[in-house]
């Protein structure tokens, strides 16, 4: 199967959204210098083109299914990695991690479960599975349509690895098939709609959370900061995306008002840069960017291992 270039860009877009908001995470909006292109420093001191955890998890994910084929157990063991040696790291170590995923990690080291490892609670919804979720709608985006069911399934499994939420699960779900459509050439309006036909069978296969069906029908539309928020919520994460993308001219517009919301910068302009680079493909991303990205052939083996590999 080869990668085209929306497929492509899901991941280029991750990482180079990641990049751009990591220098201002944790910043409340209004109080920096907005974000025009990469920068360093932040709060954990990076060069500019170096990114986060979002990125580190996603490779992770992308060398798992490459390599296991669907294994939740191989998914949290090279996330486990990843934070115990710095696997998948721009820089040999694990120095950003967030609370859930760190406390799901420890639970999976002490059972080797991975399927009862997240949290399920309801306060327990960070953006943690959707900010690293690309590998899953990149390998299966022919089951758009195709295969619905599988994948809805897989959507929400990789999310109870480490986020089992139902705000988290159905996060996943309904973003894998808006990044399914894109990487597969449908429109933005045709994939955003609420009546998108694929959105309507995915209720049918189980409902979305109330707060996503929110978003689903178009909240994203109607408002705008300080009402947007890039906070670590995974429901608001998804909604800053989509009123990133969704009346933008294109990548840079799209990415630069998602990490110049500030807050959780770097996970907000992953989450928007996947919606970006499956929208406008890594030829619409920004030259400078690609060719400015850190460790840029650990991307590509991850890319290569999702264009190989079976299902």
């Amino acid at each position: 199967m080869e990668l085209g270039d929306h497929g492509r860009g899901c991941l280029l877009g991750l990482a180079v959204g990641d990049a751009l908001g990591a220098a201002v995470e944790f910043k409340p909006p209004g109080t920096f210098t907005p974000v025009t292109t990469f920068r360093g420093d932040g709060p954990h001191g990076l060069a500019p083109g170096e990114w986060t955890d979002d990125t580190s998890m996603a490779l992770a994910l992308a060398d798992s299914i490459a390599h296991s084929g669907w294994d939740l157990n191989d998914q949290a063991s090279r996330y486990l990695a990843w934070r115990n040696q710095g696997a998948y790291s721009v820089n040999g170590t694990c120095f950003d991690i967030g609370m859930t995923t760190n406390a799901a990690l420890k639970k999976f080291a002490d059972t080797g479960d991975a399927i009862n490892s997240g949290d399920r609670s309801e306060h327990s919804s960070g953006n943690g599975s959707i900010m690293r979720l690309a590998p899953v709608p990149i390998r299966y985006a022919g089951w758009i349509d195709t295969d619905l069911d599988g994948l809805s399934r897989y959507a929400a499994e990789s999310s109870i690895t480490t986020h089992a939420s139902p705000q988290c699960v159905s996060a996943c779900r309904y973003f894998a098939f808006l990044l399914a459509g894109l990487i597969n050439g449908r429109s933005r309006d045709e994939v955003l709609a609420p009546d998108w036909p694929p959105l309507r069978e995915l209720r049918q296969i189980e409902p979305l959370h109330s707060e996503v069906e929110a978003v689903a029908n178009g909240s994203f539309r109607k408002l705008s900061p300080p009402v947007i928020q890039g906070t670590g919520y995974v429901v608001k994460s998804l909604e800053a995306a989509l009123w990133a993308v969704h009346a933008a001219e294109d990548f840079r517009e799209a990415v630069l008002r998602a990490v110049n919301l500030g807050d959780d910068a770097d996970t907000t302009g992953a989450v928007c840069g996947q919606l970006a680079g499956a929208c406008w493909g890594e030829s619409g991303i920004p030259g400078e960017w690609i060719t400015g990205l850190a460790r840029k052939d650990m991307l590509e083996v991850a890319l290569r291992g999702l264009s190989t590999t079976g299902a």
